[in-house]
């Protein structure tokens, strides 16, 4: 299913993002985020002069390498294209981030040692998406048997529509959780 037809429209901006999950050698998972926004009109900077219809405005890379447990072993970035020459000065900055543990409210941490003058709002942007990449990668990998049944978090029940207690989903994989039909 897709969105319903719209109105009469013309392209104005494009933002991609992007991320992919990866198992390297050594155990540890790197988890790779890109950013990229152009325009669909000729798109004057301050610093990079008249930007020519689809010449990228943001080419952003984030790196996350993880545990299994999802804390930050390392972490780096490439500003590759930006609007402004300086803003590439960040890129050790991300560093910062080790030792955080992926999981509820940790973007707010991320926030605090990489945020403001100090990083990128692009790459803080990166995140949240880079941390439901990286549990979509991790946890199905290292949890879900071969009938794609997996254990079941108090933290998953109630999370969305999928998991709520009132749901078959709820009723085959916990049933000890399930609530019964609502």
């Amino acid at each position: 299913m897709s969105l319903s037809k719209s109105k009469a429209r013309k392209l104005i901006h494009q933002r991609r993002i992007r991320c992919n999950g990866y198992l390297r050698e050594d155990g540890l998972w790197d988890i790779e985020a890109q950013l990229t926004d152009d325009k669909a009109y000729n798109f004057p900077t301050l610093q990079r002069g008249k930007l020519p219809v689809g010449e990228l405005v943001h080419d952003i890379w984030l790196r996350l390498t993880l545990s299994n447990e999802l804390i930050i072993e390392d972490a780096e970035a490439s500003l590759s294209i930006t609007p402004f020459g300086h803003c590439a000065e960040i890129e050790p900055n991300v560093k910062g981030l080790k030792g955080l543990k992926i999981k509820s409210g940790w973007t707010q941490h991320a926030k605090q040692r990489i945020g403001g003058t100090d990083g990128c709002s692009h790459i803080t942007e990166l995140l949240r998406p880079m941390a439901t990449t990286a549990i979509q990668t991790i946890y199905p990998y290292l949890t879900f048997a071969e009938d794609g049944r997996f254990p079941i978090s108090d933290s998953l029940i109630n999370s969305c529509h999928g998991f709520a207690d009132d749901k078959t989903v709820i009723k085959v994989l916990a049933p000890e959780k399930y609530r019964g039909e609502k």
